[in-house]
């Protein structure tokens, strides 16, 4: 199988698994403030992830270079931090359906920092057919917002995607040379002493009943969004390339938006499937001009 299509396969897997993501912090943000959930949720992924270095022999600082620690910081900022925080602030002020439309914008976002960072150079061709995936998500985004103006958590959903689109451009690159699951691992790692001392700082004095339901949607967030995602995406982003590999996220807002459906009962419109359409065709053609 060739690399680049082992890359789109990996890649694809990672992006079911993001899925589920917003969903699920919708739910567990009914009992947790999304301050202790962004925290909660890295600790616990972080224990997780070293047990996994430890299962494979991998637990040894010495085999992170000076110069990649840098690199873990800045996916740590991108993903352990700051798209966990902001997604969960702006699910306090807008559905979730509405939140997921702007991940489509995230592909984008991914591609230009995998420029800057990671010094790629997609084809023209590929750049015209990234550019009108995003335009299809946006134009989706404004004929749907009749019902919700635009405000506060439209603004945490951006900046959360920026933030997610330089952690993936930086952990696809250190990819390449630490290994995909080794990426986030390592990044929780040095990422667990701020959010192991905000837990305790955000936690509540006292809690309200939690439900069952909040408890799967903070482990679903916790081991599948902050880790074993990242499993099969970092490798992805490694294989494939960053800037088109990103470009399957495009497809994660549908995917989402049928979760949504399905677990919180929000409607799906007709407008949503003809998009979803548009965009798996702006997807295939980005791929295939890559």
């Amino acid at each position: 199988m060739q690399k680049q299509t082992l890359g789109w396969i990996n890649g694809f897997i990672g992006m079911l698994i993001f899925s589920g993501s917003l969903p699920a912090t919708k739910i567990a943000i009914t009992s947790f403030s999304p301050e202790f959930l962004t925290c909660i949720r890295a600790v616990i992924a972080t224990f997780a992830g070293i047990i996994c270095l430890c299962i494979f022999r991998q637990f040894n600082l010495r085999n992170i270079h000076s110069h990649q620690i840098k690199s873990l910081l800045i996916v740590g900022l991108g993903v352990v931090i700051g798209f966990p925080l902001f997604t969960a602030m702006a699910l306090e002020h807008i559905d979730s359906s509405r939140a997921i439309v702007f991940v489509g914008l995230l592909p984008l976002a991914t591609a230009i920092f995998g420029v800057l960072r990671a010094s790629e150079r997609p084809r023209l061709t590929f750049w015209i057919f990234a550019i009108l995936g995003a335009g299809c998500v946006i134009t989706f985004m404004l004929s749907n917002a009749s019902s919700q103006k635009i405000g506060i958590g439209d603004f945490y959903m951006l900046l959360s995607i920026l933030l997610c689109g330089l952690g993936y451009a930086e952990g696809g690159l250190l990819s390449k040379t630490l290994g995909g699951w080794q990426v986030i691992c390592w990044a929780l790692i040095f990422s667990c002493p701020l959010m192991l001392f905000l837990m305790f700082y955000y936690l509540p004095s006292h809690f309200q009943p939690i439900s069952i339901q909040a408890i799967l949607g903070l482990l679903y967030v916790s081991l599948f969004s902050m880790l074993i995602g990242f499993f099969f995406w970092y490798k992805g982003l490694a294989l494939g390339g960053v800037a088109q590999v990103g470009q399957i996220q495009l497809i994660q807002p549908f995917f989402g938006l049928l979760l949504s459906a399905f677990i919180l009962g929000e409607h799906i419109s007709l407008a949503m499937i003809f998009t979803a359409i548009a965009v798996v065709l702006c997807v295939l053609l980005a791929k295939k001009y890559a």
